[in-house]
């Protein structure tokens, strides 16, 4: 090969990497943990967003769902008799439960018990109540958090202190059509250098700690805080 071919095929290379990571790049991040030296990369100045005590209990929802990305909790949707998945595996719902876990709550016995007291409300996603995978759909917990959580602002706006101060750690957010929300996921208390939260889920290989608020493949649909009362 010549030294202009080999010119010509780091050339056609380079370009096609550049296409996929423009076409595919925050498909990538939301799979990774949040890597800080990314915010070193722009002179943007940082902003600094007052952590309010508007959710007592967030600091423990985050810790526990920070758990599942220090366990690199694999991605596991199946179905399990007694319904919770083994440790170690688990999907964006179990991040949910296992946060309020960890906080000293049964997310699944409130979810059940809710579903019991008024199925209808739950129908378009529970035909007949099956409490072995109920609480691990993302549209029952949708509803659970309409019926028992504030709702919030769904706007982000990057470097709006008066904004960004709504998204709180603990936060709950939920993405997707509101026919359809297709993700579930908790507000962590670490930001990106404009402010905006980072997100802690798992959305496959594994669960991760990152920078996908404003990258996931649909919108926030949903942003709810739940206050648990001692």
């Amino acid at each position: 090969m010549t030294r202009l071919q080999k010119i010509w095929l780091f050339s056609l290379v380079l370009m096609f990497t550049v296409a996929m990571l423009a076409t595919f790049g925050d498909l990538l991040l939301v799979h990774l943990n949040y890597l800080p030296f990314m915010d070193t990369l722009t002179f943007q100045k940082k902003v600094v967003v007052p952590d309010h005590d508007q959710n007592p209990n967030g600091i423990d929802l985050v810790n526990g769902a920070r758990q599942e990305v220090t366990r690199h909790t694999l991605w596991d949707a199946s179905y399990y008799q007694g319904g919770y998945p083994p440790e170690g595996r688990g999907d964006d719902t179990d991040v949910i439960w296992r946060a309020f876990r960890a906080a000293g709550y049964n997310l699944k016995d409130m979810v059940d018990a809710d579903i019991q007291a008024d199925p209808a409300a739950y129908s378009a996603f529970v035909k007949q109540p099956d409490p072995n995978i109920d609480f691990r759909k993302v549209g029952v917990l949708d509803i659970f958090f309409q019926r028992h959580a504030l709702e919030l602002t769904t706007d982000v706006k990057p470097g709006d202190v008066s904004n960004l101060v709504k998204w709180q750690p603990g936060d709950i957010v939920v993405f997707g059509l509101p026919a359809d929300p297709d993700h579930i996921a908790i507000i962590s208390d670490r930001r990106r250098k404009d402010g905006v939260p980072l997100v802690i889920h798992n959305a496959g290989p594994w669960a991760t700690e990152g920078d996908y608020l404003l990258r996931w493949h649909s919108k926030v649909d949903h942003h709810f805080r739940y206050i648990i009362q001692r």
